[in-house]
């Protein structure tokens, strides 16, 4: 594949490490019923055209679901919390979850054999940007294993669901289920929107042999077209360091 530009572009185009701040929203009780009705699947294509406006989809929604409470409410603040991403160089943190071939994976099955890991995190199966990230994916999957690497997804759908997204788009590559989002928690990546729940945000790692991480790309939603091709560049950069 032919990169269009550089590393140093590549490096340009996502911020680095260590600086993202995640908002997380608290509502009543109250506030829960009255919008009980949100599609998620709605809420994910709102996500898929961007964070901005996927946070704003939420906060619109809170707004709009206190509007017509039928009874006064102190409305509880929405709270922000930093979920610090881990540190280049650090040990990436374990994890034990089950694949799309309903096998249990873990960071140290992942590199028994020595291969890197590219371990990517998306919002939700068969939505518009998360199908663009695996074919792209899929289609440098042959640069990535030629560099001794593997990729995998990881999102909170259920394994039925990242099964048939992977039949679907004919993927050679599994994704793992993180029910609880306690994986994405712990990678930083952890999106969560109330009324609505919690997902992944769009975030890419790439983890060495060691298990130490090696580079995080945090701005994929402005780059998913390209973001295979980027991360393959990192890729060959970081192993020739």
């Amino acid at each position: 594949m032919h990169r269009r530009g550089t590393s140093t572009l590549t490096s340009a185009r996502y911020t680095n490490n260590n600086d993202v701040e995640r908002d997380t929203s608290s509502t009543s009780t109250t506030t829960r019923q009255s919008n009980n009705n949100i599609d998620n699947e709605t809420v994910l294509h709102q996500m898929t055209g961007g964070r901005r406006a996927f946070f704003q989809y939420g906060i619109s929604s809170s707004i709009a679901a206190m509007t017509i409470s039928s009874s006064p409410q102190k409305a509880n603040a929405a709270s922000s919390k930093k979920q610090p991403i881990p540190t280049l160089g650090s040990s990436a943190p374990p994890f034990s979850l089950i694949n799309t071939k309903g096998q249990t994976t873990t960071l140290d099955t992942l590199t028994a054999d020595k291969k890197w890991t590219i371990l990517y995190f998306y919002p939700g199966a068969f939505t518009s940007g998360c199908t663009l990230e695996a074919q792209k994916f899929q289609q440098s999957l042959p640069q990535f294993q030629e560099n001794n690497a593997q990729i995998v997804g990881v999102s909170v759908d259920d394994v039925t669901k990242n099964a048939e997204f992977c039949t679907s788009e004919k993927l050679d590559f599994f994704m793992l289920t993180d029910t609880n989002g306690e994986v994405s928690k712990a990678y930083g990546t952890s999106l969560s929107v109330p009324m609505v729940g919690t997902f992944s945000n769009r975030q890419t790692y790439i983890i060495d042999p060691e298990k130490k991480i090696r580079w995080v790309f945090k701005d994929v939603e402005s780059n998913i077209p390209t973001h295979a091709e980027d991360v393959l560049a990192k890729l060959k950069e970081l192993q020739t360091v």
